[in-house]
This record gives C-alpha cells, structure tokens and sequence, in this order.
C-alpha cells in the first residue's frame, strides 16, 4: 500500500522548506533509514530520513522548488502501484502564477488576518524566541518531555540540548537553535503536548514573559484561558498559589510541582518529608519516583487516657490479618505505546510458528576462551549467535524476507537486529552488514549501540531497517523462550542460557554445555521445512566456530 511522504517541520520554526537535493530517484528502492533528500530550512540543510520501505513512486517536489510544511513531498508503495487518487486527492496547491486574482486576494486577507491575530494586539519583544514542541519524526503528533537540561534562569547558548523529548520513535535530545536565557518551561517533565505547543521562551533576562505569553495565545483557546487568569482578582491569584505550595506546621511552604504532586498523592507520599532537587529546593517528578520511606515509627496512640482505655478494652481478633487494596495508574509513554501496536500487529497479523533445537556449547566455550586471551579482544557468545546467524542467512535466504501481501522482498544484505532492553521498554538497534563483519567488529558495534540506545543517545536511523532479530535473555538464566516477529522480519531468534548437564557423547553420559535456540517464523514466507534448514545450519555454525573464521 503506498505511503504519502510530507515535507517535515524540522525545526521548530520551519513553515516551509526547500528540497536543496534528491538523495533517491523515482524508480529506486527506499529501505527504512535511506535518506531521501536533503531539505532547507530557516535554520540549515539537513538530511530527511525514510520510515518506510519500498520503491519511490513520485516526486511531488523538485530539486530547488520550495514548498510548505506537510505539502506532499514523495511517494513510496510497492512497484507498478497506482497512486493516481493519492494524486487526485493529494490537496496539492498549484503554482502561485496559476492561481486567480481572486484566489491571491483571498490569500492576502487571510494573511492580514492571520497576522493581526498573531500579534494578539501587541509585538513579541525583539530579542524574544517562542520555542515550540518540534516534530522529530513524520509520524509524530505529540512529544513528551523526558527531561530538561536546562532550568529557568540558566544561560542558553545556540546548540545546547535544552531537554530530551519522547516521541513515538525514540527518545531524541532536542537543541537550542538560539541563544538568551531560558525564560519560561511551558511543559513539565512527564507532561506530554501536541506539536507546536510552547515549550520555552528564551531571550533577554527581565523580559515580561506573562505580556509574551498572552500576545503568543490570543488567538486560540490558550488566550482565552490566560485572558480570563489575567482578569481573576488578585484573591483569585493567591488561592493559584496555595495550590502550588502547601504549608507545614513549622511555617514553612513545600514548593512542588503540580505533577510531583500528583504522583505524590497517588503513592501517599508525604510531601514533607521529600528533599527537593528543582530549582531553590522544588519537589519534581524524580523526586517523588527516587523517593524511599525511612522506617516509620508505630502510630502513635490517643493523647487522652479514655481513648487508650476504650483501644486496650477492646477484645482480641482471632482474625486472619488483611492488608490492604490498592491501584496505582501509571501513564503509558509513548515509547511504550509505540511497542505495544508494532507487537500487537505483529502477533495478529503474522501466523507465528515456533521451532526449538539444543545446541552442544563445548567447542564455542573452549573457542571464546581461546580468542579472549589475545590482547584487547572481548567476544561473547551473542556475538557468535549473531555471526553465525548471518551466515545461515546467505544459504538460507527465505528466512531473510518481508511479505508485502501480492510481494514477498528478498533481502539481499543481512541487517541484523539485537534487542535491547531499556528503562522505557525494548529497542532494537541494527547492525548493519552484519555477514561481513568479523565477531570482534560484531561485538564493538552490538556495545556501542547498546549503550547508545541506554542512555537515550541511539538515533532512529540506528535502529532501523533490520532484515532478521536476535533476542537473549541467556543472561537471565532463561533456558527457553519464544519472541514476537519483528516486523518486516519474517523471523526472530529466542537465545536461552547455556547450561551444564549430563549429555551422551560417544556412548557414554558425560558433562556437557548446550543452549536452547527457537525461531520463531512467519508462516506467510518461511514454511517449517525452510525454518527447520535454517536451524541445522545454524547449530553446525555455532558448534563449530572456527567454520565463522573462515
């Protein structure tokens, strides 16, 4: 099914961009993560990545042409499709020299309208830079604030990371494109907004940033409900600031978060007893989750003596204890929701089927030791998997497929996917080529995506365009598992623990290592015999390494 491509906002300022090159022609394959073009904007040039696979059908914006946000920039779909009502109704504006008087007429009053409103009856101090919440990927429609590295009062400079931003992809470090003071957050760490929501103010310090806010938000409801703040009696305005703030018996004001409290109320923290990090000692959300209770002393009783009489008159229980029911709602991030629809239409789509085969771990022991003792040299037995896995791919290459429904694509490089796991949930960083990498270079590029993708650092090219997936969970004394396919992969490789036992070699019981490996296939492209091949390979592979040093 062909995929409408729209020019991105690739900057938070972006209304228009210019395609200053075409990295792909129509007629050519696109793989996830191929760069289609490069794209200008107010700020750079920057290169435009494809999230989608398939062959580049039209062109709807030519090299030096310039063209507004989400104006259609490419088609891709399958080969010989036809895109004539994606066309038709693409809602492609003409050339500005084709459109009638009336039409630019029109267009200039809308314009004047649009400006007056803008404006909102007075001019954004000079100097002053509204930030809004980019979209970092073609899919997105609302970001969530992972963390901010700046607080309000710091010092801005052109290219600092301001905050890391969770998208539907990843979570990606969001820059400054200007320099100033951060004047303003408009989204709180865990809040989620919609693209083009305010995010931060930056400019000259002592800028009113309550006149900026109400000129950026008089024209929509934003303005409505700032104009109605504005119109509230100063009362009114007190009572806003108890609610941000509670006191203590000593006096004191415990300054939070609105979102820290919340989190704090659905866990029955104490706010009083949590040590701010936030600005001038704030309570914020990393607070209330780092938070651990010292242990409480027992309740006190009653201060007067009849209410202890009346507790200590009281019979006995001979009842069982009961503790007590409680819930917690935790709001999923997007990371999380992105993973739950591409299992879930994984799972439902593909007709999964299982193969499992134990495999004799003796010779890739002894060979791992005997290829650690060189010097500066660290090979694991994933790296071993992933290699062998890479060849049995080259004899093997139906497993190396995607089914498009009328297609099925043979891959013919070998991109291999090792799963991650992260605090957010699972990622799948790619490395690729893997068939033509040696196991010291498999294992250097596995480490350094693993620790790009923990430390929220991986780019989403990095995790993109794999052909075949391995998942371990060896290392958690899993013997055996089954994993979902890894759309558009038609396989997915479970890797168990080894494990020590008694086995028969030559007639005799002796001790022995073996693994458990099971594939987990898409019927639709790979049939049980091709999968069963596929292992066999694999496991003479594995048990025999020095055949992967050839």
């Amino acid at each position: 099914m062909a995929i409408v491509v729209n020019m991105p906002r690739l900057s938070d300022t972006m209304e228009e961009g210019t395609v200053a090159k075409w990295l792909k022609s129509v007629g050519d394959k696109v793989e996830e993560g191929d760069i289609l073009a490069e794209i200008e904007t107010d700020k750079a040039t920057m290169e435009f990545e494809s999230f989608n696979e398939g062959t580049l059908l039209h062109i709807g914006i030519p090299e030096g042409d310039t063209a507004p946000v989400d104006s259609l920039l490419a088609i891709i779909g399958d080969e010989g499709e036809d895109i004539s009502s994606l066309l038709n109704g693409s809602g492609t504006s003409a050339p500005a020299s084709e459109t009638t008087g009336d039409t630019a007429s029109e267009d200039e009053d809308q314009m004047e309208v649009s400006e007056d409103t803008e404006q909102g009856g007075g001019e954004i101090p000079e100097g002053v830079e509204i930030v809004k919440m980019p979209r970092l990927s073609d899919t997105m429609e609302e970001g969530t604030v992972a963390s901010w590295l700046k607080q309000v009062g710091d010092d801005v400079e052109e290219g600092d990371i301001l905050a890391e931003i969770e998208t539907d992809k990843a979570t990606m470090e969001f820059e400054s494109f200007y320099s100033g003071k951060l004047l303003y957050i408009g989204i709180q760490e865990g809040e989620s907004s919609p693209v083009d929501a305010v995010l931060a103010i930056i400019g000259p310090e002592g800028t009113d940033v309550d006149a900026v806010l109400n000129n950026k938000s008089s024209a929509g409801k934003k303005s409505t409900a700032t104009s109605s703040v504005k119109e509230e009696s100063k009362p009114a305005q007190a009572d806003t600031k108890k609610e941000d703030t509670k006191s203590v018996a000593d006096g004191e004001r415990i300054f939070a978060s609105p979102l820290a409290k919340k989190i704090a109320a659905d866990k029955g923290i104490d706010l009083a007893k949590v040590t701010g990090s936030g600005d001038n000692g704030r309570i914020i959300k990393k607070d209330i989750e780092n938070y651990t209770p010292s242990t409480a002393a027992a309740p006190v009783a009653a201060s007067t003596g009849k209410a202890e009489t009346a507790v200590a008159s009281q019979p006995v229980s001979m009842a069982l204890p009961s503790g007590e029911e409680g819930t917690e709602e935790v709001k999923n991030s997007n990371m999380r929701k992105a993973i739950a629809k591409a299992l879930g239409n994984s799972k439902f789509s593909a007709p999964h089927f299982y193969l499992t085969i134990e495999v004799d771990m003796d010779n890739a022991k002894a060979s791992r030791a005997q290829i650690n003792s060189l010097p500066d040299t660290k090979v694991s037995f994933n790296d071993m998997v992933l290699k062998a896995c890479a060849m049995a791919l080259k004899k093997h290459p139906q497993v190396n497929t995607t089914w498009n429904g009328d297609t099925t694509t043979y891959n013919k490089h070998i991109h291999m996917g090792v799963a991650v796991a992260v605090d957010e949930g699972l990622v799948v960083p790619v490395v690729k080529h893997c068939d033509l990498l040696g196991l010291t270079q498999i294992g250097a590029a596995v480490k350094d995506l693993a620790g790009k993708a923990r430390s929220k650092k991986i780019a989403p090219a990095e995790m993109q365009g794999s052909t075949f997936t391995v998942s371990n969970l060896g290392m958690f004394g899993i013997l055996e598992f089954t994993s979902i396919i890894n759309q558009p992969n038609s396989a997915i490789l479970s890797v168990g623990a080894i494990v020590e036992k008694p086995v028969v070699k030559n007639g005799e019981i002796v001790v022995g290592s073996t693994m458990k490996l099971t594939l987990a296939c898409d019927h639709r492209t790979v049939d049980g015999a091709v999968g069963a091949q596929f292992l066999q390979t694999l496991k003479s592979y594995v048990e025999n390494p020095v055949t992967m040093l050839a």
